[in-house]
């Protein structure tokens, strides 16, 4: 969310900071669902998580380390924007799987190298397993890293660019009391979803921002009984 803007749930808890939506692919629960990760010596601990999380190692680890964390270094919010795109209409733990594959073939997200992509490329992309064979949105990220090298020339970086958007005064923290109480979209991704599209961005739509500025920690939306929003 924008810092202007304040979403305010009578089921939720409100602390004034930005979050990251529940990644979009939030399971209506009425709390944080119980996790079992290995730990030292074979033992197994318990932590109270997100619902959405469930226990694949994959999606524990992007829980606990990622999700609602501030992110600011310009490759990796490519890449979050990229992969937030490339997840419409999949599910999180797909693209959780791919994410190595997509590093590797988009040459680390760089976005210079990406911009340089050509039709050969496209062709070659389509006919890697590893990612999601979609030509739309292999071509969109191409089209995205060209528009991600005009932020960057126009504002110096895409951090300073896409904060400006999601949260120019620092990240909003929410703290809904269930998964059911975050929302898909809000005004600020609304907002987002607008800039980014003038600017030539495309799988930018208001969903898709929310689930980005979740991702990247403008918003942080981990539920009360989350062992992450006690942090």
């Amino acid at each position: 969310m924008i810092s202007s803007i304040r979403r305010t749930n009578v089921e939720s808890v409100s602390m004034g900071v930005k979050i990251p939506r529940e990644h979009g692919r939030g399971r209506d629960a009425a709390g944080a669902g119980a996790s079992r990760i290995p730990s030292m010596g074979g033992m197994r601990a318990e932590r109270r998580r997100c619902p959405w999380c469930g226990d694949d190692p994959l999606s524990v680890r992007y829980h606990d380390e990622e999700w609602g964390v501030p992110l600011h270094d310009d490759r990796r919010l490519f890449e979050m924007l990229t992969l937030e795109g490339a997840q419409a209409g999949l599910s999180w733990m797909t693209i959780l799987r791919k994410r190595q594959r997509y590093r590797e073939v988009f040459a680390g997200f760089d976005p210079g190298a990406v911009a340089r992509f050509g039709p050969s490329d496209v062709e070659r992309l389509l006919d890697d397993p590893g990612i999601v064979r979609n030509r739309l949105k292999v071509e969109g990220t191409i089209k995205n890293a060209r528009a991600v090298l005009a932020a960057q020339d126009e504002f110096g970086s895409l951090d300073a660019f896409l904060w400006s958007l999601g949260a120019p005064d620092g990240p909003i923290v929410n703290r809904p009391r269930r998964m059911a109480d975050v929302p898909a979209r809000t005004p600020a991704s609304d907002a987002m979803s607008k800039a980014l599209k003038k600017r030539g961005f495309t799988f930018v739509g208001s969903t898709i921002c929310y689930a980005f500025m979740q991702a990247v920690g403008m918003v942080d939306d981990h539920v009360v009984t989350c062992w992450r929003a006690r942090r």
